[in-house]
C-alpha cells in the first residue's frame, strides 16, 4: 500500500476506527496501513471497501459544503453589524473620559472621521472631575468639534452605558446630578439633528480610550 492509498484510508476512518487500527497493529504486529485496511474492510462488510471510501466521502463533501455555508451566513451576518455601525455616507464619532483617581484628573479622548475621509483627533485634560462627568465632556468635545466641521448624519459611539442611557434617555428619565451636562449635550444634537448614539464595549472604542489616556499622561 503506498502513501496515497493510505491518506485516502486515514481520511475515511473514523476516530475510533483509528484507535482500534492502532491497537491492533499492536497486538497483530502489524504496521498501521496493515492494520487500518482490516479494520475498514471489516467496516464495509459485505457492500466492500470501495463503496465504503465512496460513501464516506461523500459525507465528508456534504459536511464540508455544510460547514462553508454557516461561515458564508457568518459572514454575511458581521458584515451586516458593521455596515450598521457604520453608516454608509454618514460621520461616525467615537468618545472616551477618564478620570484618574476617580474623582481626579479628567483626560477626554475623542475621533471624528468623515464620509470622504475626514479626521479630527481631541485629546486633552478637562479639568477635575469623576468617571461620567469625564465621559459626558469628551462627548461635548466631539459633537463641538462635529458641529464646526459641519458633519452630517453622525453615529456616536461610546463604551460607558451610564452616559449613552442618560442621553437616550432624556431629562424626565435622566440621571441627577448630570442635568448640566446632560442638558449641553442635547442642545449639540439638537443643532447637528439625526445624531445616533450607541453603546460600544471598550474593546471597541480603543481608538478615544487611547486619546483620553494619552491626554492624562501628557498633562
Amino acid at each position: 500500500m503506498d502513501s496515497l492509498e493510505f491518506e485516502m484510508l486515514a481520511t475515511a476512518a473514523y476516530k475510533g476506527e483509528r484507535v482500534a487500527a492502532r491497537r491492533l497493529a499492536t497486538r497483530m504486529r502489524l504496521s498501521e496501513q496493515q492494520a487500518l485496511l482490516q479494520v475498514l474492510t471489516l467496516a464495509a462488510g459485505a457492500l466492500g471497501l470501495a463503496h465504503l471510501l465512496a460513501e464516506r466521502e461523500q459525507s465528508r463533501q456534504r459536511d464540508e459544503e455544510r460547514r462553508l455555508a454557516r461561515q458564508a451566513v457568518s459572514a454575511h451576518k458581521l458584515a451586516a453589524r458593521k455596515a450598521a455601525l457604520q453608516p454608509a455616507g454618514g460621520w461616525r464619532g467615537w468618545f472616551d473620559g477618564s478620570a484618574h483617581p476617580n474623582p481626579g484628573a479628567i483626560g477626554i479622548g475623542a475621533l471624528l472621521c468623515g464620509p470622504d475621509g475626514q479626521q479630527v483627533e481631541i485629546s486633552r485634560r478637562a479639568g477635575h472631575g469623576n468617571s461620567s462627568e469625564a465621559e459626558y465632556l469628551a462627548l461635548t468635545a466631539l459633537l463641538e468639534a462635529a458641529r464646526l466641521a459641519g458633519a452630517t448624519g453622525l453615529t456616536v459611539y461610546g463604551d460607558s452605558q451610564v452616559v449613552v442611557n442618560d442621553v437616550n434617555l432624556g431629562a424626565a428619565r435622566g440621571a441627577k446630578g448630570l442635568e448640566e451636562y446632560r442638558a449641553r449635550v442635547a442642545e449639540l444634537i439638537a443643532a447637528l439633528g439625526g445624531v445616533q448614539l450607541r453603546w460600544v464595549p471598550r474593546h471597541r472604542n480603543g481608538d478615544a480610550d487611547r486619546l483620553s489616556q494619552q491626554a492624562i499622561a501628557g498633562g
